[in-house]
């Protein structure tokens, strides 16, 4: 076997690099959407992220209400409200109460809300994909 060329290496790491990257931004549609309004459905498959436009903020199974809003030495924080069933959404469980930082790089609105809710959408690691306040269409 022939060692690689040094631009074949560097494509290799760079390629590997960037695959935890893309997989954990793709919506994760595991059959929680069956009972969802076709509406807020295609809210969630089509949000995006306000500082990577071209990457999901995930699905439903990576959201969590997080209803009390609150700013503290110039820094957004909600903190998490939602009681829905964690296994029927196959998602990570985060406990009602959890304060979670919402960096000023993840907050978005321009496609409005029609959850009913303020929504932070989290990694199975806690890290803030994105941040919508409650509001309509």
């Amino acid at each position: 076997m022939q060692p690689m060329s040094q631009p074949a290496w560097r494509l290799a790491i760079v390629a590997l690099c960037a695959l935890p990257l893309t997989a954990g931004t793709r919506a994760r549609d595991l059959g929680q959407w069956e009972n969802v309004d076709p509406q807020v459905r295609q809210w969630y498959q089509a949000l995006m992220m306000p500082d990577n436009p071209k990457s999901s903020c995930c699905g439903e199974a990576d959201a969590y209400w997080c209803d009390d809003i609150h700013v503290r030495d110039g820094k957004t924080f909600c903190t998490i409200t939602d009681d829905r069933d964690n296994i029927k959404l196959k998602r990570t469980p985060v406990p009602i109460g959890t304060e979670i930082e919402i960096p000023d790089h993840k907050l978005t609105w321009k496609d409005g809300n029609p959850t009913g809710h303020s929504i932070v959408f989290l990694s199975t690691g806690g890290v803030v994909y994105c941040f919508v306040q409650n509001g309509g269409v």
